[in-house]
């Protein structure tokens, strides 16, 4: 059974901490936009720190979030930013709070360490959505919707049909995130247990082989023979080599699932996208797979 964290409430504390690559700039718009849901917001040392591309050292990173999942005044923790870096610090931070003071965690790319790390360990919901570095060119919907899961308000999807898609339907706990990421977690006490899930992907910067790759890697490991579901995110700004792989991105992971039986959805508004929409992952989801439209319901 899932721990679902407490919903957020007005005049709650949140921190943003950076356990991964350091920060380019303020993170003004996040601050305005989570004051303007009522939150008081706290910033960690990591927000400023730098040391080489991360922000600050390995120590300094597991420190700051260590401080902030020990804080039971803290209710919320934002990765303030993606790149890389979280897997450095992800076996020097104590977790075991949160399985008796749960509290939301909320990122997404270099995050999925932190999404796979705590429901493997903890069965612990955690929010796959927008970062206070995307805040700025984030869409009001991707930004609504997280602040829906965080206060506990009914979060459901319907989306257009793509001609991809597999019909089916299936129920199943939400888990995934970043593809690379996830390969990356393969045979560590940060890996996901597949079976009986509804998977969910995405990615950034890849090459189509690399892609293809990936999701040979699943594959060949079972994790995709027995899921229940398949939900494909945003996959951008892919490169190909002088000799194109002759595939997207999607028909790639259609060709790797063809011979399963599950619904697969494509195009899901999630990832490396302005209209990065949330996914809260380690909660249970009906999804149905229509001609007509795409439904996906927590329950």
């Amino acid at each position: 059974m899932s721990i679902t964290p407490p919903y957020l409430k007005k005049g709650d504390r949140v921190a943003i901490v950076c356990p991964a690559k350091k920060l380019p700039q303020p993170m003004d718009d996040a601050i305005a936009l989570l004051q303007s849901w009522g939150l008081e917001v706290v910033l960690g040392e990591t927000v400023t720190a730098d040391f080489h591309q991360f922000a600050g050292d390995d120590a300094l990173r597991a420190k700051d979030l260590q401080q902030y999942i020990n804080d039971d005044g803290i209710k919320a923790v934002f990765a303030a930013r993606g790149g890389y870096g979280t897997v450095r610090i992800i076996d020097a931070v104590d977790f075991s709070r949160l399985a008796t003071h749960p509290k939301w965690i909320v990122g997404f790319s270099d995050i999925t360490v932190l999404h796979g790390h705590l429901y493997r360990n903890y069965e612990l919901e955690t929010l796959h959505g927008q970062m206070p570095i995307n805040i700025p060119d984030a869409t009001a919907i991707s930004l609504e919707t997280l602040r829906k899961a965080l206060f506990g308000d009914e979060l459901n999807y319907q989306i257009a049909p793509q001609p991809l898609n597999r019909m089916g339907k299936a129920e199943g706990v939400v888990i995934g995130g970043n593809l690379a990421i996830l390969v990356s977690l393969s045979g560590s006490v940060s890996d996901y247990d597949y079976t009986g899930k509804i998977l969910f992907i995405e990615d950034v910067g890849e090459y189509l082989y690399s892609v293809d790759r990936l999701m040979y890697t699943l594959k060949r490991a079972g994790k995709l023979k027995n899921l229940a579901g398949l939900i494909v995110g945003g996959f951008t700004d892919l490169k190909d080599n002088d000799i194109p792989f002759g595939q997207t991105a999607q028909e790639i992971v259609k060709a790797i699932v063809e011979e399963y039986d599950y619904p697969v959805c494509f195009d899901f508004p999630a990832g490396h996208v302005a209209d990065n929409r949330t996914l809260i992952l380690g909660r249970n989801m009906e999804l149905q797979v229509d001609e007509s439209t795409v439904t996906m319901q927590y329950v």
